[in-house]
């Protein structure tokens, strides 16, 4: 079996933080989390995962502090997943995955799966980037600095 190549002591966030998801079925995981799956059945049954793929994936996030393991709301044997903090801290990421899977993987009128405003109903405005000063910003107008 291949070994995987680990970034944790990387100076690049988002190698750490790829490092801390994973892979793609984490990212699931946590999406599934958003949409208020808690059981281990939830999460199969919604991502046609196999089993012992799902467990590795569940204890890594528990593991990596995204995903706490509680006891069962209904007082069961059973423990339900719950998003921590840093896992909530995930949600502009999956929005942002959404929105540029909406508008680079549909056909236009292609029926798809919508986020909206729980308040009002509506759809979310798209994810912008902006300066300190308000400006919207754009890969152009970024740089990469070394923080020593």
């Amino acid at each position: 079996m291949v070994r995987r190549t680990r970034f944790d002591d990387s100076d690049c966030p988002v190698a750490r933080s790829v490092d801390a998801i994973g892979d793609w079925w984490s990212l699931l995981i946590v999406r599934d989390a958003f949409d208020g799956s808690r059981r281990f059945g939830e999460f199969q049954r919604s991502l046609g995962v196999a089993k012992n793929i799902l467990t590795t994936r569940l204890r890594a996030l528990v593991a990596g502090g995204i995903l706490d393991a509680v006891p069962a709301s209904d007082g069961s044997a059973y423990h339900e997943y719950v998003l921590t903090p840093k896992g909530k801290a995930l949600f502009p990421v999956i929005v942002a995955l959404r929105q540029w899977g909406e508008g680079h993987f549909f056909a236009p009128g292609e029926p798809h799966s919508e986020l909206t405003d729980r308040r009002y109903g509506q759809p979310l405005r798209a994810l912008e980037v902006h300066a300190t000063d308000g400006r919207r910003l754009d890969a152009d107008d970024t740089i990469v600095n070394k923080v020593l």
